[in-house]
């Protein structure tokens, strides 16, 4: 579908999805109040109200296109799941009739065996259900009726990302109320966490893509020399858009905005053939709902233009890789966002307990928050002098740092002349949104009225870390209402509070420069945790602490904690697998021969020359011969240690955790070691030779 007037972008929007609008129109007034009772509350859906929401569904899917449904779910893979069943059911008179039942609608059935479950159950139990999530507005793509669902097994174990959200976003609903209404706030029924996930990316020529088997095993290059230009002129970043890449963009925009997602910006990033997309704010469970359709659209558009969109973390090595960036913030059903600093002195003291609790938190699950974004792609960025570290600090300005500094010190803050900050009794100075520079080595950082979390690579699912986020907040808000609530003197108990706070946990605010050797070593004199590596990370997730975190607020048992650990540890194990045999078929398939091959006609050049004269020095080809010839064997040998240590592998009888290690010290140094060489054969074959496309080719060329 195409646009030409700007008028036609309204009816544009959400024109595939059956949105509250849709609802109001198509259902009968008690039953669109029912439902709404159940979005909005989390109440029961009675089976008359589901059926009825059912049958207005199927009509309006089937005259939108639709003919099939599929109870769409996030399995513990990273990416979505579904299973299509047509509407059409079998009359008496051997005709058919479409049909959808409020049973249909509300639970699915779906074959749970072959998807990860780090454990849970054998894979002969196969049984597992699909459960509608009315918070997520069902829609229609490819002529199916999508129903967003949660994923659980027949045993009621959680199989997936979803569910595990909506138990944190209702943790951190129950525990924010509690803190309002102790500042006097008796309207706010609920508390929503929002979010807006940037999303980075890279596009490249799908020709050129078909000839990189590293590109299309693993999504990254295994091999490349850096182009001659990279990005060091800096002229890529917003830089004009190249024509067919706008148009690819145009198109995004539309397949977005048909299913309602509110994609916004649209840019080129810092590297070359790098872009981003970033959205407007949902709340948080539709917000992981739509940058799954986000990246899955990003890829089905770019077919269509003869482009591939790699979402790899680092695909290319040399240049930025890709990240998200998880814009989070807390808001209520009156439309306040509780991360914005206030005017009136209540307002003020409210918003720095919600500052003081998720400092506290960030301080003492520093560890959830770094394996949220584990993964082995992801563990090429973090660190890599593009992206926040993997050490976790949280940066909040210094004008905010300054307020927290006069708090705890019981000074006067600079910015008010001669007021001490005592909270609750003096307003805050004025707060706009912008009172510091950004800054982006932190990987939490406070940007006015939301936190924004840049450590997620840009393929994971972000109901990861927005899990960790809401539950960990929840906990730190439960502990501060627990105390308050018994307090006898309200304001002298959140003054003394927050100031315990501050004192207690000021280790993790770090406004520097997250980049710098000085900054790895003074994190280390606080005591803050350093994980560079999945694995390292990894073994964390079951630590008590976090186990009764998770525990507490009905979040995961501990088999599904341990499970998931696992299920990570099996993806980052397997991915580095596929990466390694598939550097040895490359490089002994193509690249040796190819390599020798240009030797060889070197060679023969050289030996027809001295035909002609025995005096010709040859000295050019003979140095190349020489350095070729050096690096051909080196990558021979190397080649060969990789095999070995990939056959000691399989000799290796471990669990999941020893085999992750495994990878991580015989295997990836290797791979390493193996690319060096490789890369510096590229540099000196011709290109007539060269089997794969550059470096050049492949960001280039489009």
């Amino acid at each position: 579908m195409n646009y030409n007037a700007h008028n036609t972008v309204p009816e544009l929007f959400s024109s595939m999805v059956f949105n509250d609008g849709v609802m109001r129109e198509r259902l009968p007034k008690d039953v669109y109040k029912s439902l709404r009772k159940t979005i909005d509350n989390g109440k029961d859906l009675d089976l008359t109200v589901a059926n009825a929401v059912a049958n207005a569904m199927k009509d309006w899917a089937v005259e939108n296109g639709a003919t099939h449904y599929t109870h769409w779910f996030q399995p513990m893979t990273g990416i979505t799941a579904e299973k299509h069943d047509s509407f059409i059911s079998p009359t008496a008179d051997g005709r058919i009739i479409m049909e959808f039942s409020g049973k249909e609608l509300i639970k699915g059935e779906s074959d749970a065996s072959s998807f990860p479950s780090g454990g849970l159950r054998a894979t002969f139990e196969a049984r597992g259900y699909t459960a509608w999530d009315p918070t997520s507005y069902a829609f229609i793509k490819d002529h199916s009726l999508y129903i967003p669902t949660a994923f659980c097994s027949y045993g009621g174990e959680v199989l997936d990302k979803k569910t595990p959200l909506l138990r944190s976003m209702e943790a951190l609903n129950v525990q924010v109320l509690r803190i309002l209404r102790l500042f006097g706030d008796t309207t706010t029924k609920r508390v929503l966490p929002t979010v807006g996930a940037e999303q980075e990316y890279f596009l490249v020529d799908k020709t050129l893509y078909d000839q990189r088997p590293d590109l299309i095993f693993t999504g990254r290059t295994l091999f490349g020399a850096r182009a001659p230009k990279g990005q060091e002129l800096e002229d890529h970043y917003f830089g004009a858009v190249k024509p067919r890449i706008a148009a690819f963009m145009r198109e995004l925009d539309e397949e977005l905005w048909k299913l309602g997602i509110l994609a916004k910006t649209k840019h080129n990033e810092a590297a070359p053939a790098q872009h981003e997309l970033a959205p407007i704010f949902a709340t948080v469970n539709v917000a992981t709902d739509h940058n799954q359709l986000t990246m899955e659209m990003m890829k089905n558009v770019a077919l269509r233009h003869g482009l591939v969109c790699l979402l790899h973390e680092k695909p290319f090595k040399g240049v930025n890789g890709s990240g998200k960036h998880n814009n989070w913030s807390i808001t209520t059903d009156t439309g306040k966002n509780l991360f914005e600093p206030g005017k009136l002195p209540h307002e003020n003291a409210q918003f720095l307990l919600f500052l003081a609790a998720v400092i506290k938190g960030v301080d003492e699950y520093q560890d959830l928050l770094r394996l949220s974004v584990a993964s082995a792609g992801n563990d090429h960025r973090l660190g890599a002098n593009e992206a926040p570290p993997a050490i976790v600090s949280i940066s909040l300005g210094d004008e905010l740092t300054a307020i927290l500094h006069s708090i705890e010190s019981r000074e006067a803050y600079p910015g008010t002349q001669h007021v001490n900050m005592e909270i609750g009794v003096n307003v805050l100075p004025t707060f706009p949104k912008d009172t510091t520079d950004r800054n982006r080595t932190s990987p939490f950082a406070f940007t006015g009225n939301k936190f924004e979390f840049r450590s997620l690579g840009s393929q994971i699912n972000i109901a990861c870390s927005n899990i960790m986020l809401n539950t960990m907040l929840a906990e730190e808000l439960k502990q501060f209402a627990d105390e308050l609530e018994s307090a006898e003197d309200f304001h002298r108990s959140l003054n003394k509070l927050i100031r315990r706070v501050i004192k207690d946990h000021k280790r993790i605010i770090f406004n520097g420069d997250g980049y710098s050797a000085e900054w790895r070593e003074e994190a280390a004199r606080r005591g803050l945790s350093n994980y560079p590596t999945t694995p390292e990370a990894m073994i964390h997730y079951v630590d008590e602490q976090n186990l009764k975190l998770f525990r507490d607020h009905n979040i995961y048992t501990e088999v599904e904690v341990r499970s998931r650990r696992d299920i990570i540890l099996e993806t980052y194990c397997k991915a580095l697998n596929i990466e390694a045999l598939t550097s040895i078929d490359m490089v002994k398939r193509d690249i040796i021969p190819a390599v020798s091959a240009y030797v060889s006609k070197l060679t023969n050049g050289v030996l027809a020359k001295r035909t002609l004269s025995a005096s010709i020095p040859c000295t050019a080809e003979l140095d190349i011969i020489n350095a070729i010839s050096s690096l051909e064997d080196s990558t021979y040998q190397t080649v060969c240690e990789l095999e070995r240590v990939m056959t000691d592998l399989k000799r290796v009888d471990a669990n999941v955790i020893d085999l992750a290690f495994y990878y991580k010290d015989q295997v990836i140094p290797v791979m390493e070691e193996l690319r060096t060489y490789v890369d510096g054969m590229e540099t000196m074959v011709s290109s007539e030779f060269w089997p794969y496309p550059t470096y050049a080719d492949l960001m280039f060329r489009i």
